[in-house]
């Protein structure tokens, strides 16, 4: 891409890995600052190692060791990720495209997000947990054609998603809230804070748990 058609929210390709750009320095060599969705580690670029991909509904992708799918089956609900993709802020509003913000209350026209932000139903399209059966997976640019570096990156993919001493989980699938911090690994049993055991693969099921941090992280 020309550096004039990079802007701040879009969803970019740079090293075959879907990022966001959040910001642009013209000044700067390597003007292009990117959030990678994955695990949202920021990186650096130039504009002509990016390319603009534009996310619609049905796509799936990794956010922060989650994966989701675009959805316009039903509106937004309290908890739910929403992903702005027609921004038309008011002026006391602050969003801009392609931002993730988690709904925290839902009215008749749109909701309130957990940063006051209110958003109206057509300007955004849900974040299902998982990865539904029809979808899209956007993750890489070129999944096809994955070459071997490739492959080990998709290897860090993976190893990335699997939990970790100090991840915090949010239970899913119950009304009350529940979040627990893993606290011991063996093999593949994950052992959570108030004794808790579960199979990985049940802690790694985003319709039952969400991934939220790790404490190293905060």
């Amino acid at each position: 891409m020309k550096l004039f058609q990079v802007r701040k929210g879009q969803f970019v390709y740079y090293k075959n890995e879907l990022h966001r750009v959040y910001s642009v320095k013209a000044m700067y060599r390597q003007s292009v600052h990117l959030m990678r969705l994955r695990d949202l580690t920021q990186h650096l670029s130039s504009a002509a190692e990016v390319e603009k991909y534009h996310p619609k509904e049905l796509d799936s992708f990794i956010f922060n060791k989650n994966v989701y799918t675009l959805s316009k089956d039903r509106k937004a609900e309290e908890g739910d990720f929403i992903l702005i993709t027609n921004p038309n802020p008011d002026y006391l509003d602050h969003y801009s495209l392609n931002e993730i913000e988690v709904v925290a209350t839902v009215e008749n026209k749109g909701v309130i997000t957990n940063k006051s932000n209110g958003i109206r139903h057509h300007e955004y399209l849900l974040m299902v947990p998982g990865r539904h059966e029809h979808s899209n997976p956007i993750e890489y640019r070129d999944i096809q054609n994955i070459d071997e570096s490739n492959l080990k990156e998709q290897s860090d993919v993976n190893n990335d998603m699997l939990p970790t001493i100090g991840d915090v989980y949010r239970k899913n699938d119950q009304d009350d809230l529940m979040e627990a911090m893993v606290v011991g690994i063996k093999n593949n049993m994950i052992f959570l804070g108030g004794g808790l055991e579960l199979p990985d693969e049940d802690l790694m099921n985003t319709e039952k748990w969400e991934f939220l941090y790790n404490l190293l992280d905060k």
